[in-house]
């Protein structure tokens, strides 16, 4: 069979895209940020430059896969929360355009306008549906606060002849990942059943030995393993537990990461032996993010690119549980 085309909205500085090159994909990445394009370039990735608003399916007649990770910013957390207090209007947006509604004009309604950018991926299956060239496969990714969403792309995709896998947060240390990092995640299949990735490696808990655990897993991956520091050392995260900015969570060398955020080099990382304290490097958070060793991060608020992107570890388990066969095809 030929080799899967990917579209790939949202691309930031590669995550997914270098998850698919590595199996052997054609990815082409729509991205808006010049920093993030510049490491793209870079990195040698097939960039589009611009805002995702702009294009449609029609643009990539080639394409069979559409994958993307909308911004993040107003679902997670650590932001304003302008997207999870909107979650009930944005699936009400979704039920509209399912309907054969052009609701783009309407979304000035939402409090924060990134927020309406969840929907973009449901527009380009939806345009790509109605030009009787749907996509065979669409991978997407988000912050766990947007799996409501994800579950109403799934009842109105299957509505449109795809089979959707339950959406599902996963955790990526249980794909081999070495942090700690929770996403929501979609994958659909037009003509083939689909499920999502099964994981590989055991979940982390803090104060379980790396050892126990179900022995068909691998044990997670951690930070020494991931890194080339010699000795073992501490990291105090820059936020702290429960609230408390005093509080700050607190992982050994020989356990997975925190969350890599743009705020990663914050982190004081101490020698255990000698207390001295360093950070991370940009090329070491991109290792826990499991990109390639020496990738070429360029442009500027780096820390940001890095922990925006989707890790490739965990791009290649759901690009490869979305494309079945196909997966085999292009790692043979």
């Amino acid at each position: 069979m030929p080799r899967p085309e990917i579209v790939d909205l949202f691309a930031g500085p590669g995550g997914l895209d270098v998850a698919a090159r590595d199996l052997g994909y054609e990815v082409t990445g729509i991205e808006f940020d010049q920093d993030a394009c510049d490491t793209r370039s870079a990195a040698g990735l097939v960039t589009l430059q611009g805002d995702v608003r702009d294009f449609g399916p029609h643009k990539f007649p080639n394409a069979t896969v559409l994958a993307g990770g909308p911004p993040c910013q107003t679902f997670t957390v650590a932001g304003g929360g302008a997207g999870r207090r909107a979650l009930d209007e944005v699936i009400e947006f979704a039920r509209r355009m399912a309907r054969g509604e052009d609701v783009r004009s309407k979304l000035a309604v939402l409090e924060d306008e990134r927020t309406g950018l969840v929907l973009e991926p449901l527009r380009w299956a939806l345009e790509a549906l109605r030009d009787d060239r749907p996509y065979e496969a669409i991978v997407l990714e988000q912050v766990p606060a947007v799996l409501p969403v994800w579950k109403e792309y799934a009842r109105l995709l299957s509505a449109k002849g795809y089979w959707v896998a339950e959406p599902k947060v996963l955790h990526t240390e249980q794909f081999g990942v070495p942090q700690t990092r929770r996403r929501a995640i979609l994958v659909a299949r037009l003509s083939a059943v689909v499920d999502l990735p099964a994981p590989t490696h055991r979940l982390y808990r803090k104060g379980v030995p790396r050892g126990h655990g179900d022995p068909a897993l691998k044990p997670w991956v951690s930070m020494s393993e991931a890194l080339d520091r010699s000795g073992s050392f501490e990291v105090i995260s820059n936020y702290g537990t429960g609230g408390d900015p005093k509080a700050r969570g607190r992982r050994s060398s020989d356990e997975p990461a925190f969350t890599v955020t743009g705020k990663i080099s914050r982190n004081r990382v101490v020698d255990t032996r000698t207390k001295e304290e360093s950070r991370f490097t940009d090329d070491e958070a991109g290792l826990l993010q499991t990109f390639p060793r020496g990738y070429q991060w360029s442009g500027r608020a780096i820390a940001q690119q890095i922990g925006n992107a989707i890790p490739p570890l965990l791009g290649k388990a759901v690009l490869g549980a979305a494309l079945g066969s196909a997966t085999e095809y292009a790692a043979a």
